[in-house]
């Protein structure tokens, strides 16, 4: 299936979908989204994501005040889980704004919407939707979610198989456009991520679901996960975006940068490019090696008008000038009689033989 983003066509014969989830590092300023949606347009992305939820809505105070201890890398936040989320919503006044903004820079405008609300504020103004991990189990969000006809993204983080089935089986009965992302929630960029991302899970959802679009939500450090998943038919990648890791904030430590973000989409490019035609030919730049490299039949020895051919006579030597007889072919040569003299070292050809 080939799906269209704005105006973007999204496939498995399409460039590499890229998406900056700027998510909340905008840090309560409007100002400050706008810089980042232009600096992920600068660094090659195709499309610039936030998240729209209100702290109320998405957790729950008493819930996460009477846990034990707080889990994961909301461990580290000095303040409460719902401070952090209130702190970090994108007010619903933002998103003209920042559809604008990026519409000024060409580039897509989508987000991942938390609540009832945010769904049906969002179909105004984005041509897609996102839906987070976290939801995966939230059925009837997600089917309000494709009932707008739109794109659909959705991230299988910290799920197990059935959930994945659930949730597309809800989509697809609704929308068929949607893309199937392989994620892993651990927001830590500790280096032992790499061992639970298991990219190999999209060439099951490939098996399992032939007709969606594949992609990779990835908060890894580095650009190993990403090729990885390009090579194994993802089209779509979600990766969070800054303009300083070093800033305070629950999403700057594990986002790109310009930098990194630019270095991440020329090597997918590079991969693209190298991952070329499942069919094995000669390619257009081996056109010389094919003849130089390899090896033709040639005269072991002056060779006489009438004399039958033997082993001892055939060189196998490079190069494998155009025409001459192929080293696969020796057998067929042998016991042949020359019909006229060759001179040592000349390639061997069908013309200057006949039958004993």
């Amino acid at each position: 299936m080939t799906l269209k983003i704005g105006k973007n066509l999204i496939g498995k014969d399409h460039p590499t979908y890229f998406i900056a989830d700027i998510a909340a590092n905008h840090d309560g300023s409007l100002e400050r989204a706008k810089l980042l949606i232009r600096l992920a347009k600068e660094a090659g992305a195709d499309a610039a994501k936030f998240q729209n939820f209100q702290a109320p809505k998405i957790v729950s105070d008493y819930g996460f005040t009477h846990m034990n201890a707080q889990v994961s890398h909301q461990a580290k936040w000095e303040k409460s889980v719902t401070e952090v989320y209130a702190s970090a919503s994108v007010p619903f006044e933002w998103t003209p704004i920042l559809k604008e903004t990026c519409d000024e820079v060409g580039i897509d405008y989508f987000s991942s919407p938390y609540d009832f609300e945010a769904i049906d504020m969002l179909d105004s103004y984005a041509p897609a939707y996102k839906i987070g991990s976290g939801d995966i189990t939230w059925i009837e969000a997600c089917e309000r979610i494709a009932s707008k006809g739109k794109p659909v993204l959705l991230a299988t983080g910290a799920s197990d198989i059935g959930d994945v089935q659930r949730a597309v089986h809800a989509i697809l009965s609704i929308n068929p456009q949607l893309v199937l992302m392989q994620c892993n929630t651990n927001y830590t960029a500790a280096d032992g991520n790499f061992d639970n991302i298991h990219l190999h899970v999209l060439k099951t959802y490939q098996s399992m679901f032939p007709e969606l679009v594949l992609g990779l939500s990835d908060h890894t450090h580095g650009h190993a996960t990403v090729l990885g998943a390009v090579a194994l038919g993802a089209r779509v990648i979600e990766k969070h975006f800054t303009d300083d890791n070093n800033r305070v904030g629950p999403d700057h430590p594990f986002a790109m940068n310009p930098q990194t973000w630019a270095e991440m989409v020329t090597a997918t490019r590079q991969l693209e490019r190298a991952l070329g035609s499942g069919d094995k030919f000669v390619a257009d730049n081996e056109q010389e090696t094919v003849i130089i490299q390899r090896r033709c039949l040639r005269a072991a020895r002056a060779i006489q008008r009438g004399e039958t051919m033997t082993r001892d006579m055939i060189d196998v030597l490079r190069p494998a000038t155009q025409g001459a007889i192929m080293p696969y072919e020796i057998e067929d040569l042998l016991g042949l009689r020359a019909i006229e003299q060759i001179p040592a070292g000349q390639e061997l050809r069908w013309t200057q033989f006949g039958n004993p």
